[in-house]
């Protein structure tokens, strides 16, 4: 993360900067062909030896370079969007508000204290159950352990979406755009972007 000033207000705006460019589109899916409106995005070329034959034909086909990641986003009937076309920071011009999906962090195998924030027991001498979690139910009756019970387990490793992040800067040259706050997982990571629909 970083920070931006507002030129205006002179308030400092806590912004993450995202790298948008290496974007292309694979292909544009039509609704009299494919049944629905959508484009297919890849990130990040490799050699064909690092695909399986039907990606790397799939690349081939609509003239482009065999990639490491491929996303799908809907799109209006009347955006024209052609195979092998480098998409940038151009694709957000009228986008306000944006929601960001990433993999978090993972935490490895975590307890209740770390994961769900449970109050640890008291530090006192003797006090076996400090960061136990405690009671999980009543005995005979229900006689068992409702679903959903908040317990030990994997923490993070999972995808997540971010909602209405604002967009607070784009630098069409250096191909940046820069959201308020934070995003979902690890520096560098990969991240999927899309339209506010709501906030616009």
């Amino acid at each position: 993360m970083t920070r931006i000033i507002d030129p205006e207000t002179g308030v400092v705006i806590p912004v993450t900067a995202i790298d948008v460019s290496g974007n292309v589109v694979l292909q544009r899916k039509r609704a009299d062909v494919d049944g629905y409106e959508a484009v297919q995005v890849g990130f990040e070329a490799v050699k064909e030896k690092s695909v399986s034959k039907a990606e790397a034909c799939h690349a081939k086909k609509y003239g482009s370079d065999p990639v490491r990641h491929i996303r799908e986003f809907p799109v209006d009937a009347s955006e024209e969007l052609t195979p092998g076309q480098e998409l940038g920071v151009d694709v957000f011009k009228n986008a306000s508000f944006v929601d960001v999906t990433g993999v978090t962090k993972g935490r490895g195998f975590a307890g209740t204290v770390k994961r769900y924030g449970f109050a640890i027991g008291r530090m006192t001498h003797g006090n076996t159950n400090k960061r136990a979690r405690g009671s999980v139910g009543a005995g005979s009756d229900p006689s068992r352990v409702f679903p959903g019970l908040k317990m030990a387990g994997q923490y993070g490793n999972q995808q997540k979406t971010t909602i209405g992040l604002e967009l607070v800067s784009v630098d069409a040259e250096k191909n940046l755009i820069f959201v308020k706050g934070s995003v979902p997982g690890r520096k560098n990571g990969l991240l999927s972007i899309r339209k506010n629909v709501v906030k616009g």
